[in-house]
């Protein structure tokens, strides 16, 4: 009858054991599949930095070349102005061209502007990248700490279940051992 109490008690434990390691399994998984979708976000966020990467270096290029053209109107301005005092009878119509350069330097002064304007949101953007990415590899790294925490605890309740069932197995062979005993006697 003692016998029969330590079996249903240990049985009772190794259902428990049982139960808890798949506790563990379960959050294990949950960690991994955590540390998948972590990944998934870093390398989208590392293409993200790469395409702003290069467009801020288009922009960079836009706004060398617009600089040049500025260059460029503004030499031509001179030219007309000159021209301008050498020949009062062109008059009007040089006016009319300055007039025009005018309107194209403002517009140029206005595309410049707004190129500094996308260069320094782009240049916002690519820091909150950044610190994204710093914050994911933090949480990465946080991630593998707990995987390797929840390793050693399942390698611990896995010990445990191999304990168990030797003590399991023991009290069968005791529990054969007092049968065979009982049939010999009796």
């Amino acid at each position: 009858k003692k016998a029969e109490i330590t079996l249903a008690n240990t049985v009772t434990k190794l259902a428990v054991s049982s139960k808890q390691a798949d506790d563990v399994l379960k959050k294990v998984k949950v960690v991994e599949s955590k540390c998948m979708n972590n990944e998934v976000t870093l390398e989208e966020l590392d293409k993200n930095l790469r395409q702003t990467t290069k467009m801020a270096s288009d922009n960079e290029q836009k706004l060398d070349e617009l600089s040049r053209k500025l260059g460029v109107q503004e030499e031509e301005l001179k030219r007309a102005v000159e021209r301008a005092e050498l020949a009062e009878n062109k008059l009007k119509g040089i006016e009319e061209e300055l007039q025009m350069v005018g309107e194209n330097m403002k517009q140029l002064e206005m595309s410049a502007e707004k190129a500094v304007e996308r260069e320094e949101k782009l240049k916002d953007k690519i820091l909150s990248i950044q610190n994204k990415f710093k914050a994911a590899e933090g949480r990465f790294e946080y991630g593998e700490m707990n995987i390797t925490k929840l390793n050693q605890r399942v390698d611990d309740v896995e010990d445990e279940i191999y304990r168990e069932k030797l003590k399991i197995k023991k009290v069968a062979d005791e529990l054969g051992e007092t049968f065979d005993d009982m049939i010999a006697h009796y």
